[in-house]
């Protein structure tokens, strides 16, 4: 196996993005009167200004809309009769933006996800340094920060179930791991030409690892530019303690814990099936049990809509079963 810095080197010769890119944004929207402004303005004041920026709006049923028309005339505002989910909205915001604008990258978050000002300019620039002899980096993606945890969240590798990073890996400017959650990926037009949309039958939750699993089987690379920064919180994280030890446990909605289970199950057992990854997934599934036990706040109705996701995935049952409150 090559060291380390060989093996950067090496993959910095399989990406380019060359003077003259278009690079688009979408972002899924629901409810997100509140948390679209500071996102928005994020986006405009990209030291590397974006050609588009685009919102999927779920059929919010906030004053979302509004907020968009009257402060933003300038954003594309794709609006959903229904509340697809992340995986719908992202297919449609992928359909307009790579499929029909053609923009070459398209820069994916959630309503709530902050870039910093140059997170943008840092991705293409170290991309922009690269050969262009080659189209095998697929998606880059900004390190997710929870400024109020301080922590990260971190990419992961694939390895018959979740491995995470070595801290030296981290500390690299960039790392090539197999797993980036959708918010602050940007994705190249040819990926989504060639391995197809997101899937819009898992509604939500797996919807970005799924889709990186899918490029990754295609022999897209991925990559991750870590100085470029983005304010994100997955769940509502706080600090536990557990055997003297301090953790950061994500509290989520029982209907997220179904899809979640759902999805990850799913994937295992239908798309990517190996019996080593399965008994992972089991004991996964079963640490995670053991945290909503010890730490949640709706116990019983979170390990009830897990189990439902279980069986679920098993039986190969996809498409919305429960929706947000």
């Amino acid at each position: 196996m090559r060291p380390l810095r060989q093996q950067v080197a090496h993959a910095r010769n399989h990406i380019a993005v060359q003077p003259g890119t278009s690079v688009a944004s979408i972002t899924i929207a629901y409810n997100g009167a509140c948390a679209l402004p500071q996102h928005i303005d994020a986006l405009l004041e990209q030291r590397r200004p974006l050609e588009e920026i685009i919102v999927v709006d779920n059929a919010s049923t906030d004053e979302t809309c509004a907020l968009l028309a009257a402060r933003y005339p300038q954003v594309t505002v794709l609006r959903m009769s229904e509340n697809l989910g992340g995986g719908g909205g992202l297919a449609a915001g992928l359909t307009y933006a790579a499929l029909q604008k053609r923009h070459d990258w398209i820069w994916m978050f959630d309503q709530d996800s902050v870039p910093a000002r140059d997170a943008l300019q840092i991705m293409i620039e170290e991309a922009e340094v690269w050969p262009e002899t080659s189209v095998q980096i697929g998606i880059m993606a900004a390190l997710p920060v929870n400024q109020k945890m301080e922590t990260c969240s971190v990419p992961w590798f694939w390895r018959n179930g979740f491995a995470k990073p070595s801290a030296e890996l981290l500390c690299q400017p960039v790392m090539f791991p197999d797993l980036v959650i959708t918010s602050g990926s940007i994705v190249r037009r040819e990926v989504v030409e060639r391995i197809g949309l997101p899937r819009s039958d898992f509604f939500m939750d797996f919807v970005d690892y799924e889709y990186c699993l899918r490029a990754r089987s295609h022999g897209y690379k991925i990559a991750v530019i870590t100085g470029a920064k983005l304010r994100h919180e997955i769940g509502k994280a706080r600090k536990v303690r557990l055997l003297g030890r301090s953790r950061v446990w994500s509290e989520h909605s029982p209907f997220r814990e179904y899809y979640m289970s759902r999805n990850l199950v799913y994937s295992i057992w239908w798309l990517y099936p190996d019996s080593r990854t399965k008994r992972y997934v089991l004991r996964h599934l079963l640490r995670h049990a053991a945290g909503v036990l010890l730490f949640g706040s709706d116990k019983l109705a979170c390990l009830k809509r897990m189990a439902q996701g279980v069986w679920d995935g098993r039986r190969a049952s996809l498409g919305v079963r429960f929706r947000p409150d």
